[in-house]
C-alpha cells in the first residue's frame, strides 16, 4: 500500500537506534524549559501608557485645554502606534495620556513621545513649564507590597515617621535584590527641618519672608571655591558649611528694616521632626482573638521586577531578604506583613494547574488502559509527557511564560493532542489483531500509513480551528495568545511523536504479547462491543431515507432551540467571569473640597464595617492617598489620586484554600456593608475587584458627546440617575463631580503703587505663605539621608484671618527701599467655585457616568440595554436632548448629543467580533484542508455539518451549570469546530475506504461507524477528561462547558448524522461508489 509521509516517517524511525535517543532529548529539552521558563499568574499585557503632566499656572481649566491641551493632543495624535489620546484638563494643570497599541515597546513608546515634544518645543506657550513625560506599564506594577506597622503590645513606640525611616532603610537593602525594578513607599513622613513663621513677629520686627529665606539659604550654602597651596601640600578649599539643626538655625541673624539685629527664633519656631501630614496609612490588622480589631500607624513598601523577570523567583528572593533583615535592619515591634505577593500566588496556580495536568494525563491513561490494554496505556503514559514538554520548550523559544492561561491551553489541548496517539495506537493493534501474516514491524507501518493522511489533516484542521484566535486584537489578544499558540504547537508535536516515536514505543512495550483473542468479522476487522452497541442504535436511522430526514429535522430544531436560551437570557454573555482573588479594594471619594481628617474618619467606619467580613485578614487604609496600584490601578490612573478627599481600602483575604467563598461573593457583601456609610452627601464609593482579564475605566461606561458642555453635563446627570435606578447596576460615579471651592488672592493694584510693593514680591510671599518652600537640605554624613529645610505655617494654622493678612511684604519698588506693608493691604481675598474638568477622547469633548454589575446580571450588555430602554421610554426632562445610543465608534457630528458605551463592552465587542472573524477563517481553512485531503468539494460540507451539533451541549451545560458565555466558552467552540471536524475526517475516510465492493451503501456506512465508533470515542472522552479537571476554575469554567458538554452532544450526534446525511442523499440501497472532483463530488 501507498505509506504517505506518515507510513514512511514510521519505516524510518520505528527500528532506529536514533529514536530513543529523540524520546531522551524531547523529555531533556522539557525539562529544561520547565526549570528556566518564567512563572507569572496572568499574561503579561504590555499597554504602554505615557502620562503628559503640564502645569497650567492660573488659567481656569476652558481657557488651558485652549492654550495647552489641545496643540500638545494634536502634537500627540501624529505619534506612531498611538491608538487612543485621552485629556483632562483642569484648573492649573493639564493632563494628556497617550495609550499606545497592545504591544508596543513601552521604551520605544516613551522615547517617541519625548522626540516628540521636543521636536515641537517652540509651539509651548510663553510661561509654561516644560510638560513632564512619565511613561507606566505593566512592569511598574509591585508583585510585592511590605506592609510596617508597629506590634500589638507596642503601639505608642513607633511613629509614622519612625516607619518611614525603616522602610527607607528597607528600601535600600531590598535594592540589591536581583531583578528588583521600580520600588516606592506609601505613607509614613520624612524627616524634616521645618521653619515656621510666625506673621506677627514678622510683622512686629519687620522681616519679611524673603528676608527669611534668603538668610536660611545663604547660610546653608557649601561650594568649592579652588584650592591654596601651604608648605609641600595643596589644599583644596571648600566654603560654607550645611546646617544641622535648631541652634544652627534658630541663631542666625537677620537685619530688620530699621537696622535692629533679629535672630530667627524671634521670628519664627524651628522644629526638627516629621514633615507635615498630606496622608495618613493604617493597618488593621485580626487580634489573637479574631473578633476585635488592632488599628496603627502603618508605611507600606511596594516593590516591582524587572520586564522578562521571574516573579516567583523576585518574590521569593524579597521575603528571605525580609527574613534575613529581622532583629537587624528591622527592630524588634515592628510587624512586617507581606500585603502583596503575585510571586507566591502565581506559583501556586501554576502548581495546582501542573497537577491538574498530571491528573489528565493519568486519567487519559487509564482510560486507554481499560479500553484497549495496558501496554498501550504504557504508551500514552510516556507520549503525553513527552509531548507537553516539547510544547513548553517552543513555549520558551516564543517567548511565552508559565500562566494560567498557557497552562490551561496546555491542560485543555491534553485531551486533543493524544488523539493522534490513541488514533495511531488503536489502528496498530487493531492490525496486530487480524492475525493475517503479516509481521508486527510491516502490520504497524501499514496501520499508521492507513490512518496517516486523514490524520494529519486532522492535526491541521484543529490548528487551523486555532490558529486564527491569534490575531485577536486590542488588550484581550495578547491575554488569550498563548492559547492558538501553544495549542497548535501542542498539536503539531503530537503528531510527529504519534508517527515517530508511538510505533516504536508500540514494539518495545506492546510488541511481544501474545497474539489471539480477537475475533473477526466478515471484513477482517474487528468490531467489538462499542461498534455492536453502534450498529443496534444506528440501524434504525439509516433503514429508510424517510426516518434520516426526520433525524436530521429533529437535530436541526434541537440545534435552533439551544441558540433560544441567549434570547431568553437564561444563558447570559460575558466577556470573562471573576476570579478567585486574595484582595479587592475599596475606593471611596468625598466631596471636592473635603478635609483629610472627614477622609479618614469615613474610612475608618468604613473599614470598621468591613472587618465583620470573616475572611479578611488585614485592611489597609490610605487616605489622602492610593494603595499600591495593580494593572486595574494602572489603567484607571489610581496612583494619580493624592488629594485630602480620596482614599482607598485595601482589605486582603485568607488563601483560597482556607475559605469558602470566591472573593467576588465577599466583595459583594462588601457592598451591602458599606449601604448607607456616614459620609458628607455626594460620596462615592466602589468595590474595586481585580479584573480577570483587561482592566478598563469601568465595566459600564457611558460617553456622552454633545454641543456644549452644560448639554453634556445635563445628560450625563440624567443618565446617571437612571444608573442608579437600575437594580443590577451598583458604584455609580461620573467623571465632573462638584467644582471644587477655591480662595482667589486678587492684587490691588492700585495699593500696589501706594505703598510701593513689587508684584513679584507678593506673590513670593503668597506662595511662601500658603504653599510653603524647600530652601535646602541639611546633610548628615554615611547612611543617613539628607534632610530637607522648609519655610512652611503650621497645618492647623494655615487659614486666611487678620494674623496671615498681616505677614509683611517688601516695599522696596523704588531703588533703596526698606519699608515694609502688610499682605492684607495690597490684595483682597474672595471665595469662588473652580471649574469642573474637561475630558477628551481623541479629540472630543466628552462626560463620563460609570457604574459596575451586580446581582441579576454582571455583563454590561444587560445594563446597557435596561438604560436604553429607560432613556426611550422613559421620563426625560423638558428641553434636553434624548442622547442617541451608539455601540462603537466616536460621533461624527458633535451637535447631535450621543451616547456611547465604552468600558468592558467595546472589549467585549471587540474580542467576540474578531473571534468570530477567527472562525470563519477556521472554517475556511478547514474547507481547503479537507477538499485537498478528499478532491471534493461536496464531501467537506459534509464533514463540516456536524460544528453546529456542538451548541447542544454547550448550551445545556452553560444551564446546568448557571454559567455565562464567555469569552473562554468562544474559544471552546472554536477549538470544538478542529476537533468535531478531525472526527469526521477519519469517519468519512473510512466510508470512503469501504467503497467501490458490492455490499449496499447502508452496511458500508454502519462498518465504517463501528470500526471508528472506538478511537472517536475514545479521543473524544480523551478530551472531555483534560477539560473536566478545569471545570470549576472561576475564569475558564466556560471553556470546561464547551468541551465537556459540546463533546458529549457533538460527537455522539457526528457518528449518526454524517451516515443519515449519507443516506438522504445516497441511495442505501446501492453499492458506494466514489465519483471523480470533475463529477462535481
Amino acid at each position: 500500500m501507498k505509506l504517505g509521509l506518515s507510513g514512511n516517517l514510521t519505516r524510518a524511525f520505528i527500528g532506529s537506534p536514533l529514536t530513543p535517543l529523540l524520546l531522551l532529548a524531547s523529555l531533556a529539552v522539557g525539562l529544561l524549559a520547565l526549570m528556566v521558563i518564567p512563572r507569572e499568574e496572568e499574561p503579561q499585557i504590555s499597554v504602554p501608557m505615557v502620562d503628559i503632566m503640564v502645569r497650567a499656572d492660573g488659567l481656569r481649566a476652558p481657557d488651558a485645554v485652549e492654550l495647552i491641551t489641545e496643540p500638545l493632543e494634536s502634537i500627540v495624535r501624529g505619534i506612531d502606534a498611538v491608538e487612543h489620546v485621552y485629556s483632562q484638563t483642569g484648573d492649573d494643570q493639564v493632563l494628556v495620556t497617550a495609550r499606545f497599541d497592545v504591544g508596543t515597546d513601552p521604551d520605544d513608546a516613551i522615547l517617541r513621545v519625548h522626540e516628540e515634544i521636543r521636536a515641537n518645543a517652540d509651539r509651548i506657550p510663553v510661561g509654561v513649564p516644560e510638560p513632564l513625560v512619565v511613561g507606566r506599564g505593566i512592569n511598574d506594577v509591585a508583585i510585592v507590597t511590605v506592609t510596617l506597622s508597629p506590634a500589638a503590645d507596642a503601639p505608642d513606640r513607633w511613629t509614622d515617621n519612625d516607619l518611614y525611616n525603616i522602610a527607607e532603610e528597607l528600601r535600600a537593602a531590598l535594592m540589591p535584590v536581583e531583578d528588583v525594578g521600580v520600588t516606592y513607599i506609601v505613607g509614613g513622613r520624612a524627616n524634616q527641618i521645618r521653619v515656621e513663621p510666625d506673621p506677627e513677629r514678622l510683622a512686629l520686627y519687620g522681616i519679611t519672608l524673603q528676608q527669611l529665606a534668603g538668610k536660611i539659604a545663604e547660610a546653608n550654602r557649601s561650594f568649592p571655591a579652588g584650592y591654596l597651596l601651604g608648605t609641600d601640600t595643596t589644599y583644596s578649599v571648600t566654603a560654607g558649611q550645611t546646617l544641622q539643626g535648631v541652634p544652627d538655625i534658630g541663631l542666625l541673624l537677620l537685619t530688620s528694616r530699621d537696622g535692629r539685629p533679629v535672630y530667627v527664633r524671634d521670628v519664627a519656631e524651628v522644629i526638627v521632626g516629621a514633615e507635615p501630614a498630606d496622608a495618613r496609612v493604617w493597618n488593621l490588622t485580626r487580634d489573637d482573638s479574631e473578633e476585635a480589631w488592632h488599628a496603627a500607624p502603618a508605611v507600606t513598601l511596594a516593590i516591582a521586577k524587572r520586564e522578562g523577570a521571574n516573579a516567583v523567583l523576585v518574590s521569593e528572593h524579597i521575603v528571605e531578604r525580609l527574613h534575613q533583615l529581622e532583629g537587624s535592619l528591622i527592630p524588634d515591634g515592628i510587624t512586617v506583613s507581606v500585603t502583596r505577593n503575585y510571586g507566591e500566588t502565581a506559583d501556586e496556580k501554576a502548581n495546582e494547574l501542573l497537577f491538574h495536568l498530571a491528573l489528565a494525563t493519568i486519567s487519559i491513561v487509564i482510560l486507554i488502559t481499560l479500553a484497549i490494554g495496558w501496554r498501550e496505556g504504557i504508551v500514552v503514559l510516556i507520549v503525553i509527557p513527552t509531548t507537553i514538554l516539547l510544547t513548553l520548550f517552543a513555549s520558551n523559544l516564543m517567548g511565552y511564560t508559565i500562566n494560567r492561561v498557557s497552562l490551561f491551553a496546555l491542560i485543555f489541548s491534553i485531551g486533543i493532542l493524544v488523539d493522534d496517539a490513541i488514533v495511531v495506537i488503536e489502528n496498530i493493534a487493531r492490525h496486530w489483531a487480524m492475525q493475517d501474516g503479516r509481521g508486527r514491524v510491516a502490520a504497524a507501518i501499514e496501520a499508521v500509513a492507513e490512518v496517516g493522511n486523514p490524520t494529519i489533516v486532522a492535526t491541521l484542521t484543529v490548528v487551523a480551528a486555532l490558529l486564527p484566535m491569534l490575531f485577536v486584537s486590542g488588550l484581550m489578544g495578547p491575554y488569550m495568545a498563548p492559547i492558538p499558540v501553544n495549542a497548535s504547537a501542542a498539536m503539531i508535536f503530537s503528531f510527529f511523536v504519534a508517527v515517530i516515536l508511538t510505533p516504536w514505543l508500540m514494539k518495545v512495550v506492546a510488541g511481544r504479547k501474545k497474539k489471539g483473542g480477537h475475533g473477526k468479522d466478515g471484513h477482517g476487522e474487528t468490531e467489538g462491543p462499542l461498534g455492536r452497541l453502534y450498529r443496534r442504535v444506528a440501524a434504525p436511522i439509516v433503514k429508510t431515507r424517510s426516518r434520516s430526514w426526520l433525524f436530521l429535522i429533529v437535530v436541526g430544531v434541537l440545534t435552533l432551540g439551544s441558540m433560544a436560551l441567549f434570547f431568553t437570557q437564561t444563558v447570559t454573555v460575558k466577556l470573562l467571569p471573576f476570579d478567585n482573588k486574595s484582595e479587592f479594594q475599596v475606593v471611596i471619594d468625598l466631596p471636592e473640597g473635603a478635609t483629610l481628617e472627614r477622609t479618614e474618619r469615613v474610612l475608618r467606619d468604613a473599614a470598621d464595617r468591613l472587618s465583620a467580613i470573616p475572611e479578611a485578614t488585614s485592611i489597609q487604609l490610605y487616605s489622602g492617598t492610593a494603595a499600591p496600584y495593580n494593572f486595574n490601578g494602572l489603567v484607571r490612573h489610581y496612583y494619580l489620586r493624592n488629594q485630602p478627599e480620596l482614599g482607598d481600602l485595601q482589605v486582603n483575604l485568607a488563601p483560597k484554600h482556607d475559605r469558602h467563598r470566591s472573593s467576588h461573593a465577599i466583595a459583594l457583601e462588601a457592598r451591602e456593608l458599606l449601604a448607607g456609610l456616614d459620609a458628607p452627601e455626594g460620596t462615592v464609593v466602589r468595590v474595586a475587584e481585580i479584573p480577570p482579564g483587561p482592566p478598563v475605566i469601568a465595566t459600564l461606561l457611558a460617553e456622552i458627546y454633545g454641543p456644549d458642555a452644560e448639554t453634556r453635563r445635563a445628560v450625563a446627570t440624567e443618565v446617571r440617575r437612571i444608573f442608579e435606578e437600575v437594580d443590577f447596576i451598583v458604584d455609580t460615579d461620573d467623571g465632573f463631580g462638584q467644582p471644587r471651592p477655591r480662595m482667589r488672592f486678587a492684587i490691588d493694584q492700585d495699593n500696589l503703587e501706594y505703598f510701593r510693593v513689587s508684584q513679584s514680591d507678593v506673590y513670593d510671599t503668597i506662595g511662601a505663605l500658603v504653599g510653603g518652600m524647600t530652601v535646602g537640605y541639611s546633610h548628615r554624613g554615611e547612611g543617613r539621608n539628607p534632610v530637607e529645610i522648609a519655610i512652611a505655617l503650621p497645618r492647623g494654622e494655615r487659614v486666611w484671618d487678620e494674623r496671615l493678612a498681616s505677614t509683611p511684604v517688601p516695599a522696596n519698588a523704588l531703588p533703596g527701599g526698606r519699608d515694609v506693608a502688610e499682605l492684607g493691604d495690597v490684595l483682597s481675598v474672595s471665595l469662588e467655585e473652580g471649574s469642573y474638568p474637561i475630558f477628551r477622547r481623541d479629540g472630543r469633548y466628552t462626560e463620563m457616568v460609570m457604574g459596575e454589575l451586580a446581582g441579576r446580571y454582571e455583563a454590561p450588555i444587560y445594563g446597557m440595554l435596561e438604560v436604553q430602554d429607560r432613556i426611550e421610554d422613559g421620563t426625560w426632562p423638558d428641553g434636553l436632548p434624548r442622547p442617541v445610543i451608539r455601540l462603537n465608534g466616536q460621533p461624527e457630528d458633535e451637535t447631535v448629543t450621543t451616547l456611547l458605551w465604552d468600558g468592558e463592552w467595546e472589549i467585549t465587542w471587540v474580542t467576540f467580533r474578531d473571534m468570530g472573524a477567527a472562525f470563519m477563517v477556521a472554517l475556511l481553512g478547514i474547507y481547503v484542508l479537507v477538499v485537498a485531503q478528499f478532491k471534493s468539494f461536496r464531501v467537506p460540507l459534509i464533514i463540516l455539518t456536524p460544528i453546529p451539533l456542538t451548541f447542544i451541549g454547550i448550551m445545556v451545560g452553560h444551564w446546568i451549570f448557571g454559567a455565562a458565555f464567555t469569552a473562554t466558552s468562544m474559544i471552546g467552540f472554536i477549538a470544538l469546530a478542529g476537533i468535531i471536524v478531525r472526527n469526521s475526517i477519519l469517519l468519512v475516510d473510512f466510508i470512503r475506504h469501504g467503497a467501490g465492493g458490492e455490499e449496499p451503501l447502508r452496511e458500508t456506512l454502519l462498518h465504517a461507524g463501528a470500526i471508528r465508533f472506538k478511537p472517536i470515542l475514545l479521543t473524544a472522552i480523551a478530551a472531555m477528561i483534560g477539560a473536566s479537571v478545569i471545570l470549576f476554575d472561576p475564569i475558564f469554567q466556560g471553556l470546561a462547558i464547551s468541551l465537556l458538554f459540546g463533546l458529549a452532544s457533538s460527537t455522539l450526534l457526528t457518528v449518526l448524522v454524517i451516515p443519515a446525511i449519507y443516506t438522504v442523499f445516497k441511495n442505501p440501497d446501492e453499492p458506494y461508489e466514489i465519483r471523480q472532483a470533475a463529477a462535481g463530488e
